[in-house]
């Protein structure tokens, strides 16, 4: 490939924008195209850096594709947001231009070991931790990909930091510091995602989700989270739960030369994690136990991603004694089960935003006791609520439908709760869960569903509710 070849970029969020940044500094030509309106602070980024684009249209994008030669236009950087669907997509395609992803892109100017999560629940929570245990060592450590800032700026800015040469071989050369990212990564960004390797890949579950995006075939899904494992080498390592069907089944057909160790929430003392109802105990490099009353992450699926982090800990030798104060001093993330630190009238509310399927919805009430006032829904992904009847009928006394179609809820529901209601803002939500609580229940904010027909993203709509207990 060489310099001064147009990189494409379609998307202006935190991914695009970083990518471009990375793209111009690597010499290439840089334009960036969002159907949408490009915020304030991302539009700045661009100006600052001289960078062309356009918002609110793909015209000029849709030119370059139709009268692109592959020496004009390299490739495409895809933000994970746009859909394979779209008109711009099928153009692309067309024209036979490459699509990658941003993380794609960036993994080729670094030299950093990069430890990658993946999975349909768990994910972040998984990766915050992972990430607090190589800070709690000391370790040289960044955070990206579906979290955190864009994994391209970031490498970007080390680059320059260091005055590394764009040509990757000069800059593996250059940079004796072992540096770490632990990138949280999407099913949509692996599905553009070709060369890049992980060093340790860890797998947490594979259930159905975003199956709209895939035609409504799970094992189109599945086959996308799998591509976690291409181009690993003995040098390579991959976790993954043992617990999990799909991923039993999968690893069972997949050939690797990478050491793959697993984990599991029984006890099974064959797994390099493993859980005996009192203690979770990880024998990787070392042998650690630790009773889960000295955890501060609770419930069954917590323990799971407690293990795979700290198994991964292990994988590049952090001590025991340092793995055991992070599992004991980190909390949950923001919108992932989060407990508000007050209560209103003797109710407890819990931001669990971030649940935007039906298995994340499980977890969620499997962790609660009754009294449930629930609040659900938004877009609906092609759930199938089944797995939730139990646990809804013995523990949710009350359900708000959180949407602007609420059919496949009140369909699904209607003769599993005593109450069911609907509401169409938060503040209605909060103001529903409030007249219908008493003293001892807990208000579950727990989606299952994703946020676009109401608010901008889960994290919007976490917020929204935060907000409105705050101010019952």
């Amino acid at each position: 490939m060489t310099n001064k070849q147009l990189i494409l970029i379609l998307g202006a969020g935190e991914s695009g924008v970083g990518a471009a940044i990375l793209a111009q500094q690597q010499g290439f030509n840089v334009f960036v195209s969002d159907f949408g309106t490009i915020a304030d602070n991302y539009k700045s980024e661009l100006q600052n850096h001289a960078i062309q684009f356009e918002e609110g249209t793909h015209e000029q994008a849709m030119n370059l594709i139709n009268n692109a030669t592959t020496e004009r236009v390299s490739e495409i950087i895809k933000s994970p947001g746009v859909p394979e669907k779209s008109p711009i997509i099928q153009a692309i395609r067309k024209a036979g231009i490459p699509i990658i992803s941003e993380l794609e892109f960036a993994a080729r100017y670094t030299n950093a070991k990069l430890i990658c999560i993946t999975g349909s629940n768990g994910k972040t929570t998984t990766t915050m931790l992972t990430y607090y245990m190589l800070q709690q060592a000391g370790l040289d450590v960044a955070l990206g990909g579906n979290v955190g800032k864009s994994f391209a700026l970031q490498v970007a800015e080390d680059n320059k930091s260091t005055n590394q040469s764009d040509n990757l071989q000069t800059c593996k050369l250059t940079n004796l510091q072992t540096k770490y990212y632990v990138l949280e990564i999407s099913s949509f960004q692996l599905d553009d995602m070709y060369d890049f390797k992980a060093d340790i890949a860890i797998l947490l579950n594979i259930t159905p989700d975003h199956l709209d995006r895939y035609n409504y075939n799970f094992q189109n899904y599945v086959d996308s989270k799998m591509k976690m494992l291409q181009n690993m080498t003995a040098n390579d390592t991959i976790i993954f739960c043992a617990d999990d069907e799909v991923l039993a089944q999968e690893m069972q057909k997949y050939s690797t030369q990478a050491n793959v160790l697993s984990y599991t929430i029984q006890n099974d003392r064959t797994k390099q994690g493993f859980f005996d109802k009192k203690t979770i105990t990880i024998q990787n490099t070392e042998t650690l136990t630790i009773n889960i009353t000295d955890m501060q992450l609770k419930g069954i699926h917590n323990y799971g991603n407690s293990m795979a982090a700290a198994i991964a800990a292990q994988t590049i030798n952090i001590k025991s004694d340092v793995i055991r104060e992070s599992l004991q001093t980190f909390s949950s993330v923001e919108h992932r089960l989060e407990k508000l630190p007050f209560t209103v009238r003797g109710v407890e509310y819990i931001n669990d935003s971030k649940a935007t399927n039906v298995n994340s919805t499980w977890y969620a009430l499997e962790s609660m006791n009754d009294n449930v006032i629930w609040i659900a829904g938004g877009t609906d992904k092609g759930n199938e609520y089944e797995a939730l009847y139990d646990l809804v009928s013995e523990k949710v006394k009350a359900l708000i439908c959180l949407g602007v179609d609420n059919a496949k809820l009140l369909a699904n529901f209607s003769d599993k709760v005593p109450v069911i209601t609907e509401a169409r803002s938060m503040h209605e939500a909060v103001t529903k869960a409030y007249e219908l609580s008493q003293k001892g229940d807990t208000v579950l904010l727990s989606p299952a569903c994703a946020s676009f027909d109401l608010f901008k993203n889960y994290m919007d709509r976490g917020i929204q509710f935060k907000n409105n207990v705050r101010n019952l």
